[in-house]
């Protein structure tokens, strides 16, 4: 039974208030009164409704232009729980999250979508509240070849669809949290390493894998020009910053975040970066509880659980979002983006004329050289 800590806020809501209420809290919050939704197909969603799956899909509509033909591209965000007890084996859990994968990847290819993202370490528990590594360690993986790179090639071959994969990269010993970007015909195309590492309580990642070293890469792809800001990286508005200086009109951010560390601006910051950047964000978060036991100093066995919460969603540059996917269900949200919004928007706002970069390129090097 659904109980009141399952629900979103957007579903509080809207059982709460009356039809002109909601639509005067829809004008405030999502940014306009009447959310544009996407019809799909009544198989589609009749599938989805029986085996569980939160699925929703929007559009974010740009101004019609004289000169420019609108760019619309169909992007997907999928959140999912693990599937076996992480006592399996590394092979055990990690085929049965790509099956379960491998079916939320039909169904968004059923929806038209174009882009999916994955999120963050999708083939595996997040098994680094536990401190322990070397147990772990042959789920770290290769980006170029690794296996979850030669799953997803043959899926994004055959639906023509760019695929972004967070997976734990190891790199001749050395691990990394890195997004793997392929492209619709099956090729690697790049990574991003992920490139700010929190040390918060138990999510404590810089004993695991290094800072990223690879800088705020966008990626040209077929349908859109998009960048990669993992996790925590959020919480730092120079990332977000510099993907948008570096050409991106879609920044995906792909998460493992529990309520403990931020629900309550979980729904503020992608949406703030989306606004200043005069992008499109993205944010993906696993849902579910995983479990691990694990050894103390003394030799015992302790319990250690983490529970995730989902609330997936879109921001356009214009600051109108989506609700957010459910806390507790694996989920598809689909969202069919106009790029030139966000050229209509620089042009509205005038960020980029008033940004003054120069000013803050001097004082950074100023604060830096202290």
């Amino acid at each position: 039974m659904e109980t009141q800590t399952d629900l979103t806020l957007d579903e509080i809501i809207k059982k709460n208030l009356n039809p002109a209420q909601l639509e005067e809290y829809n004008r405030i919050h999502y940014g306009t009164k009447n959310l544009d939704t996407l019809r799909l197909t009544d198989d589609l969603t009749s599938k989805c409704k029986e085996k569980g799956i939160d699925i929703a899909a929007y559009s974010f509509p740009a101004g019609k232009e004289e000169l420019r033909e609108a760019r619309k591209v169909k992007i997907g965000l999928i959140q999912h729980s693990i599937i076996l007890p992480t006592d399996k084996s590394v092979t055990e859990q990690r085929n049965a999250i790509f099956r379960k994968v491998s079916e939320l990847i039909d169904i968004a290819a059923s929806a038209g979508v174009q882009i999916l993202c994955l999120q963050e370490t999708w083939s595996m528990p997040f098994f680094l509240c536990t401190g322990e590594k070397e147990r772990w360690s042959e789920f770290a993986e290769s980006a170029e070849d690794g296996p979850s790179t030669r799953f997803l090639r043959k899926i994004a071959e055959e639906n023509k669809m760019v695929i972004i994969s967070p997976i734990l990269e190891n790199d001749n010993g050395t691990w990394w949290n890195t997004a793997v970007v392929i492209d619709e015909n099956g090729n690697y195309m790049g990574k991003h390493r992920k490139n700010h590492l929190p040390s918060v309580g138990s999510f404590s990642e810089i004993g695991f894998y290094d800072p990223g070293n690879m800088g705020h890469a966008v990626f040209d792809t077929k349908y859109a020009k998009i960048a990669v800001n993992i996790c925590y990286g959020r919480h730092h508005a120079l990332n977000w910053l510099m993907f948008g200086l570096n050409g991106a009109e879609i920044v995906f951010n792909p998460a493992a975040t529990i309520s403990e560390f931020g629900e309550s601006f979980w729904g503020i910051e992608a949406r703030n970066a989306a606004i200043a950047n005069n992008y499109f964000t993205c944010s993906i978060n696993r849902v579910g509880t995983e479990v691990f036991t694990v050894m103390t100093d003394f030799k015992a066995k302790k319990t250690v659980s983490r529970t995730y919460y989902g609330s997936s969603y879109i921001t356009a540059p214009n600051g109108c979002r989506t609700p957010a996917l459910s806390r507790v269900k694996d989920g598809l949200l689909v969202g069919e983006l106009d790029l030139n919004l966000c050229r209509q928007v620089k042009d509205q706002w005038g960020f980029n004329m008033t940004s003054r970069l120069d000013m803050y390129a001097t004082e950074l090097a100023h604060a830096t050289n202290k």
